[in-house]
């Protein structure tokens, strides 16, 4: 066995602001396990010379944030199914031959936070989906997933909805973003991946009287935690779900395979992210 220590750590630009080195950090310490993860700010110039060396250096994988999701793909030398199917990588393995191995596990994230906070039935009934980038790409492909047979698709440019009704089928359907709110009728897991609602970008206004009080919603923005969208739904006597847990639980599958143990996604670990 090595005797090296095991380094992970994020990789973006910018990237100062990321928590994932606070979150991994607590988890080595927790488990007790000789180890760092850190902040690694990489130019996409510099992202193939970076990710060969790395490995030499004794890292054994990194998370990849904006602007290097898509990049990676192909510079990887191995790529999960789910990983190709959202077309962008958050996670990365380095192999003992130093080859590299690239997944997504924000699908993953999601479903894994909504299992944990809510009594939701991904087959109870159709999902409603604000937004269609990057990260609508890996909820829909998680939804299918895990069975939901219908998606309600609405963004604010109607041409990245199509290319995303193009790539997953007939399971999803298409609404423009001024009846967004008709797509609400009957829906059972409503999801926004949108910025709007989060601290400093304009307000989620789409209205939510179609949302029946049975439905599950949830908001991948955690900044602020209660968003206005949730607070809107709680109020329509739904079941709400913050977007912290989703980026806590993406996080638990990288550090398995990195660091050996499989990390309790708890309430110790959300006020971690929330002491800040």
């Amino acid at each position: 066995m090595s005797n090296k220590i095991p380094l992970a750590g994020v990789i973006g630009s910018p990237i100062a602001h990321s928590r994932s080195p606070d979150l991994h950090g607590f988890w080595l310490k927790r488990y007790g396990i000789k180890g760092h993860y850190v902040h690694l700010d990489v130019a996409q110039s510099d992202l193939v010379e970076v990710l060969r060396t790395m490995p030499k250096m004794g890292f054994v994988g990194a998370n990849v944030t904006i602007p290097h999701k898509e990049s990676v793909l192909a510079l990887a030398d191995s790529v999960t199914d789910r990983a190709a199917l959202i077309g962008a990588a958050n996670t990365l393995i380095f192999r003992a031959d130093g080859k590299i191995h690239a997944d997504n596990t924000d699908g993953y994230g999601f479903v894994e936070n909504l299992r944990a906070n809510a009594d939701w039935d991904p087959k109870a009934g159709p999902a409603a989906i604000f937004g269609a980038g990057g990260a609508a790409r890996a909820v829909i492909a998680s939804l299918v997933d895990v069975g939901v047979t219908e998606i309600r698709l609405s963004n604010r440019t109607r041409l990245r909805s199509n290319a995303l009704k193009a790539e997953f089928g007939s399971k999803v359907t298409v609404f423009e973003w001024v009846h967004a709110g008709s797509m609400l009728e009957g829906a059972m897991t409503v999801v926004n991946t949108t910025s709007l609602g989060m601290v400093g970008k304009p307000e989620f206004k789409v209205p939510l009287d179609a949302l029946s009080p049975k439905a599950v919603v949830t908001d991948l923005v955690y900044t602020p935690l209660r968003t206005a969208f949730l607070e809107n739904a709680a109020k329509n006597g739904c079941q709400t779900v913050d977007g912290l847990g989703m980026l806590l639980h993406q996080a638990a599958p990288g550090f398995e395979r990195w660091f050996g143990v499989r990390p309790e996604v708890d309430d110790e670990t959300r006020q971690v992210l929330l002491s800040e």
